[in-house]
């Protein structure tokens, strides 16, 4: 297993899901079927922070990239003394985890997640939801008034919990 930082950007090559068997050279007359296009699986997702993070020298850091979240990074904060003594700081470890870059900062953890200020925190943490939801979180309605579809995002669950 390899356990490298992710880049910026990154996107990693997913064969498209096959719902159906492929048909053998005897069902295509002598040809093999084609194979599947890959997709394009999107890993990491930028932001910008609200306020921004001020560092000990005073900088402001406001331009970040978030990765996706794996089962290992959720599972790995339930196991932290801070998060079993108080369950709300499993955000906190947890974003920590999956943030990336942050400004110039040569390094993000939980300690930056920290002492963010909360408007920021609360921003994360929504931007947290809907990277890792996929788009479950938005529902399709229409209007009661004129009949036009559009999306809603809906409220999810607190971060961490699935």
């Amino acid at each position: 297993m390899r356990r490298t930082a992710a880049r910026a950007g990154a996107v990693v090559d997913v064969p498209a899901p096959q719902t159906e068997q492929a048909a053998g050279p005897e069902q295509t007359g002598g040809a093999p079927a084609p194979a599947p296009m890959a997709q394009r699986l999107r890993t990491e997702f930028p932001f910008e922070l609200p306020r921004g993070y001020v560092d000990d020298s005073g900088t402001v850091h406001r331009d970040g990239v978030m990765r996706l979240a794996t089962a290992r990074d959720e599972l790995i904060p339930l196991r932290d003394v801070r998060v079993q003594e108080n369950p709300a700081y499993l955000s906190v470890v947890l974003l920590g985890r999956v943030v990336t870059r942050l400004g110039t900062l040569a390094m993000v953890h939980d300690g930056v997640v920290e002492n963010m200020f909360a408007s920021d925190l609360a921003f994360l943490q929504d931007f947290y939801r809907q990277v890792n939801a996929e788009g479950h979180t938005r529902a399709a309605v229409q209007c009661p008034h004129c009949s036009e579809p559009f999306e809603v995002e809906l409220g999810g669950s607190r971060l961490g919990e699935s």
